[in-house]
């Protein structure tokens, strides 16, 4: 699967970006990214263009990063400001600068053609920034299997009951059907699961005495943006799709950094409305997500290792399969349009 370049990425949280020299891997790219003394996030080509050492063995002066083979220094713009021994700087002593932007406590960066990145294109949710709402982050899980595997799993409800029958699943849900539905470039699937028994999550956060209605609404934000709206309300409330405040409600958000075609990283995040104050509940619910994330990526890596060997047929085609056809469709209709030979052609 094409890497879609022109698009903006988590490069991670801004607490885990210090002022150091940190070395990340984006699309196959390596990369040095580190703060400015003002504290801004500058993110560099991880190599230097004299003898190809990497830039985070080097030293960070000031803004400037000094190359830790023969001291070529170079500013945060790229440009090599200095070459001990000669007093001429050669035009292509540069080393690719990328766009970054901060907000919310996240570092973001632009992959593609600089003169196109736009922070105004930044994803943004709502809730991060509602007195009403509690944001939480958790972390940036490793996942060996490439970024579509996990944007897949991201549109798709049916695999709860499966994957995560003690947490985020139970067996009441395995029958329900999904709405599919698509808006651009974003992917939207849900379903309600009416009087039943709550899960293992709102077991644990909800206080829920009986039966429940539980939603769960998948929206994939193309080419890398998961935002999972899912609750419960007691079922006695018979609450419609407009009533989801009546309940516990929760966005599970999910950021996927492509690191290779092989690989990728979930930087993922809860925002919730309940335990506004209570710091200790962010971290307990984030002990659940982790036990339910770590499920997907034990799934995720297991198809990642098939889908390197030969395929001797055909995968069979389920209608839950939908939502995940239709984000596959738009990233590749996404890479399709960053090709040369298709900018040309239009």
């Amino acid at each position: 699967m094409t890497f879609v370049r022109n698009s903006w990425y988590v490069a991670g949280w801004s607490h885990a970006v210090p002022r150091t020299l940190t070395p990340i891997r984006i699309m196959d790219e390596d990369i040095v990214l580190y703060r400015t003394e003002a504290g801004d996030p500058v993110a560099l080509e991880d190599q230097c263009p004299h003898k190809r050492l990497p830039l985070s063995m080097g030293r960070l002066k000031g803004d400037t990063v000094e190359c830790g083979y023969h001291g070529m220094t170079f500013g945060a713009n790229g440009r090599c400001v200095r070459i001990p021994g000669q007093n001429n700087l050669p035009a292509s002593a540069t080393v690719h600068h990328y766009p970054t932007h901060e907000a919310g406590g996240i570092v973001w960066i632009w992959m593609g053609d600089p003169a196109l990145a736009n922070i105004s294109q930044v994803f943004d949710l709502p809730q991060l920034h509602h007195p009403g709402w509690a944001p939480h982050f958790g972390d940036g899980l490793y996942i060996e299997a490439n970024y579509v595997h996990l944007a897949d799993n991201l549109c798709d409800p049916a695999h709860v009951a499966y994957v995560h029958p003690t947490t985020l699943g139970n067996p009441e849900s395995a029958g329900v059907p999904v709405e599919v539905e698509r808006n651009g470039r974003t992917v939207v699937t849900s379903r309600w699961i009416r009087d039943a028994p709550p899960i293992g999550f709102f077991k644990a956060f909800g206080n829920f005495k009986g039966n429940v209605d539980r939603w769960h609404y998948y929206y994939f934000h193309a080419p890398s943006t998961a935002v999972i709206d899912f609750g419960s309300t007691d079922a006695a409330l018979k609450a419609g799709e407009d009533e989801r405040h009546l309940g516990v409600r929760l966005f599970a958000v999910h950021f996927l950094t492509p690191v290779s075609e092989t690989e990728a990283i979930d930087h993922w995040m809860h925002v919730r409305n309940i335990g506004i104050d209570d710091e200790t509940m962010g971290d307990r619910m984030n002990e659940q997500f982790r036990i339910a994330f770590d499920e997907d990526k034990v799934i995720l890596e297991a198809i990642q290792r098939r889908e390197a060997k030969p395929r001797s047929r055909q995968p069979v085609r389920l209608t839950i399969d939908k939502g995940p056809n239709f984000l596959k469709k738009i990233i590749t209709e996404m890479a399709d349009r960053e090709r040369p030979d298709k900018a040309a052609t239009e």
